[in-house]
């Protein structure tokens, strides 16, 4: 993109390459050095400080363009040196402030950014980008293991792995749990670790804690040679109030709103991005665009969507829109069009909402008033389903709902199930903590759990630890409680995981047919006074699976369901199986249908339900 034509469509939002403008880069052609550009249009002065400067002594004056670009081209800097702009703010303030378009940065809490020279990679993941291409996701298993990259293992001298280390460490253990994707809290630099990675400041910079660049893209690429998907957590709604970073970048509102109280986001402390302004609309989206080109990652994972969509979200004061409303309106304009920019060039990354109203349709297309987006988390389902579990058994009776309400509304939207990082930390419990009953039942409840999730219409996501049943709950400074797989109920929890994995990868009636009651079949969803939940899955073939969950202790003998296809019956999946940390040694035997009236079925099937056991059958062989 040409000079000229990179400063017009950064003024009117449709610059999408904005880091190829904005920011250091070595110039081209027989000249040698680099050039340096800042968006600060009401700057009364910016300057270039680095280690080629000796800082402070040699400070390069900047010129500024007419959109408020500042620009300075130097011999000077050599690669591997740091820099910051220094900005005379609107007002006289002098500050210190990092690049916003930086790369990569020094280690924290210092913020200045390191000039490196652009390497294009020859990446080795032709096939895998050709599958997804080819194949897409929605009728494709995706069952996500959610990590936070700096606490999911730590070496001796309690430092994080590096994503050098996780590409030895981490991949392997993906492979033999049977995941078919990983998902990173955010990998963009942030000044706290506390915050998660939640807390922004680098949109375009890789967190220096987790290694570099090129460490995360040999990662990813060996991913993909192991058929696993990428996915990224990634914050457009709001920013870290550090005064070296974004926040009121030139001294008045550059990259926030305007209006103090739609800036200021008093919940968590943070500044909201405007996202009516083209010109941060061009730096949020240039952001995504740079982590799907330059790390071939194969999903976004969008927080905190509602913080985008309602005027009345946080806790502060609020003005109703223009309609007289609640909605936000330029972050749902935003919302829309940072989908349809993605999807027009990447339709094979999967765009994914953090979202948990149901006001606005998120996943519908963009032509019919939705957001556009590929998939939406479901909290509902999430809130519903822990607190089901949770629940003495006696009590469950009375609140079957929870388990059934989502069939209601399963395929209003795309759905991703998660369990994810939220749900185990501040006193909420870890997963296994929650389950009810002693340590035994705890196990077989979350057994029952993880199959319910995989059998349930929607995507998978558990957050890293939960596959082996941790006790304790998340730490971020820590790493996961592996100790505990010295327990052998703990190994039989993680053997069980990667079992149940495989199970549904194998199975194509558990993925299939995500978006429609094609795919779902309930046989008996009102049997509160046993407290058991029965479907069918089915897949686009015709092959079906028949999924039972005993949610009570009880051991239910000669249980009796009624199925719409006679045959010999064979059990493929029992919770309770001694392998897997329950009591039976062997599971129930093949078994053939009786001809017999059961509800609207003229066929059924009798067999040992396992005490808070899950039981999935397939048919062996059909009988007319």
């Amino acid at each position: 993109m040409k000079h000229d034509e990179a400063m017009y469509t950064f003024g009117i939002g449709e610059n999408f390459h904005l880091q190829n403008y904005l920011g250091s880069h070595e110039i081209d052609g027989s000249e040698e050095g680099y050039v340096f550009r800042v968006w600060a249009p009401h700057a009364e002065n910016v300057q270039v400080i680095g280690d080629f400067t000796g800082w402070f002594d040699e400070p390069l004056d900047m010129v500024k363009n007419h959109i408020g670009v500042w620009e300075v081209t130097s011999d000077l800097p050599e690669e591997g040196q740091l820099y910051k702009f220094l900005v005379k703010r609107k007002g006289g303030q002098v500050v210190e402030k990092m690049d916003p378009f930086a790369t990569y940065l020094e280690p924290r809490p210092g913020t200045g950014a390191v000039i490196r020279k652009k390497v294009d990679k020859k990446w080795k993941d032709g096939l895998w980008m050709g599958r997804r291409k080819r194949l897409g996701f929605q009728k494709r298993p995706v069952n996500i293991y959610e990590v936070h990259a700096s606490s999911w293992k730590l070496k001796e001298d309690g430092q994080p792995y590096t994503f050098k280390e996780l590409k030895e460490e981490l991949i392997p253990y993906l492979v033999e749990m049977k995941y078919t994707h990983v998902e990173f809290l955010p990998l963009m630099a942030h000044p706290l670790g506390m915050s998660w990675g939640y807390q922004l400041m680098g949109y375009f910079a890789f967190e220096h804690t987790y290694g570099t660049p090129e460490e995360f893209q040999d990662f990813v690429e060996a991913c993909h040679q192991n058929n696993i998907g990428v996915l990224v957590d990634w914050v457009p709604g709001h920013f870290t109030q550090n005064d070296d970073a974004l926040a009121y970048f030139d001294g008045t509102p550059t990259f926030e709103y305007q209006d103090h109280d739609r800036a200021h986001n008093y919940r968590w402390g943070a500044l909201n991005f405007d996202l009516g302004k083209n010109q941060v609309q061009s730096f949020l989206i240039s952001s995504a665009l740079y982590w799907i080109e330059n790390y071939h990652i194969d999903g976004i994972r969008v927080d905190a969507v509602s913080n985008m969509l309602y005027l009345d979200y946080d806790e502060g004061p609020w003005l109703p829109n223009r309609e007289g409303g609640n909605r936000n309106l330029e972050g749902y304009g935003f919302l829309q069009k940072l989908n349809r920019v993605v999807k027009e060039r990447h339709p094979g990354v999967m765009m994914i909402a953090e979202e948990s109203t149901a006001a606005t349709p998120i996943t519908q297309p963009i032509e019919e008033g939705g957001l556009g987006f590929d998939f939406k988390w479901n909290m509902g389902w999430m809130n519903d389903i822990l607190k089901f579990y949770e629940e003495d058994p006696v009590y469950r009776q009375y609140d079957f709902n929870l388990m059934t309400f989502s069939f209601m509304y399963c395929f209003n939207e795309h759905y991703v199930l998660p369990f994810s990082h939220d749900e185990v930390v501040h006193g909420k419990k870890s997963m296994m903590h929650k389950m009810w009953g002693d340590r035994y039942n705890q196990f077989a409840g979350l057994r029952n759990l993880y199959t319910y999730q995989l059998c349930h219409p929607g995507k998978k996501l558990l957050f890293m630890g939960s596959e082996f049943g941790q006790f304790l709950e998340w730490k971020y400074d820590y790493q996961l409680e592996w100790v505990n797989l010295e327990d052998k109920l703990n190994q039989q929890m993680q053997e069980f995981t990667s079992f149940a994995n495989g199970f549904y990868k194998d199975h194509r009636a558990l993925w299939q047919i995500d978006d429609s009651y094609s795919g779902l079949e309930i046989i008996d969803a009102d049997n509160r006074a046993e407290s058991v939940l029965s479907f069918i899955r089915w897949s686009e073939k015709g092959e079906f699976l028949v999924c039972v969950f005993n949610l009570a202790p009880v051991e239910r003998r000669n249980f009796t369901i009624g199925l719409p296809v006679a045959g010999i019956y064979q059990e493929v999946l029992n919770t309770e199986m001694e392998e897997f940390g329950g009591v039976w040694k062997e599971g129930n035997p093949n078994t053939k249908t009786k001809k017999s009236k059961w509800k609207d079925y003229e066929n059924t099937l009798t067999f040992t339900l396992p005490a808070l056991g899950a039981s999935i059958w397939r048919v062996k062989r059909r009988l007319k």
